[in-house]
């Protein structure tokens, strides 16, 4: 009785020998690396795999268990009994075959880590931050948010700000307006609605102010210029004329 129950309770030297002999002939199966020079042939690798299955099951599923098939597994259930044994291999009939049930935890799972992240990143405080996203789509960014902004506050210094850092900044912007530019170029935008073409033409339009108002105030200064000399006769230049002080007059 004690030996049937062993038969029972091990798995049967055929059904090793046809698993071993098989998954030796995979490529790239694992194998802890001090093992790994032991492994160069076929015949090495099914040395090894037999030698874990014989000495611990539960580690043999858990390294190559995935690498199992349906019909390989069902020659494991007769040592369910063994806790360790059967979480595996409930394990890894869920990985290859799930149930609904499963696919829906499994969703829920990953789902709720998606979310855990999520509120991980918000709370950072970076990642989800105005520059950041402008930095990963600034083109989607500027169609958004960025042509309603004053571009000119972008390239000001910024309270507590070294000057290294501030030229750094504006660099980067640089670049950052070039891929908008190049993105709009690409996508067939107006011309006249490319990123930058608004700062071209307030500068153009304050040269021509002042150019204006240099030309309203020379014109000012030549009008007051003539304005003096006729309200002003013009008197003779007496410079031409020398210094009668301590000469003689003669009188006839």
């Amino acid at each position: 009785m004690q030996a049937e129950a062993i038969k029972k309770t091990s798995l049967s030297s055929q059904a090793m020998e046809a698993i071993s002999e098989r998954l030796s002939n995979l490529e790239n199966l694992y194998f802890p690396r001090a093992l790994q020079p032991s492994t160069a042939t076929p015949s090495q690798r099914k040395s090894l795999l037999l030698d874990v299955l014989s000495r611990d099951v539960a580690v043999f599923l858990e390294r190559y268990g995935t690498q199992l098939t349906f019909e390989e597994l069902k020659e494991f259930d007769v040592m369910k009994g063994d806790y360790e044994i059967n979480w595996h291999l409930s394990h890894i009939r869920s990985l290859i075959s799930p149930t609904t049930e499963e696919l829906r935890a499994r969703s829920a799972k990953v789902k709720n880590r998606r979310r855990a992240y999520m509120d991980k990143l918000i709370s950072d405080g970076h990642y989800f931050s105005e520059d950041a996203m402008r930095e990963r789509e600034p083109y989607l960014h500027h169609e958004y948010v960025g042509k309603f902004q004053d571009p000119s506050g972008r390239r000001m210094a910024r309270p507590g700000e070294r000057w290294s850092e501030t030229l750094m900044r504006r660099s980067e912007e640089a670049i950052l307006m070039e891929k908008i530019r190049g993105e709009q170029q690409r996508l067939g935008v107006a011309q006249r609605d490319w990123v930058g073409n608004e700062r071209e033409e307030v500068e153009e339009e304050e040269e021509e102010e002042e150019e204006e108002e240099e030309e309203g105030e020379e014109k000012e200064v030549e009008d007051s210029g003539a304005s003096n000399e006729s309200s002003h006769p013009s008197q003779p230049n007496l410079s031409f004329f020398p210094p009668l002080i301590g000469v003689p007059i003669k009188l006839y």
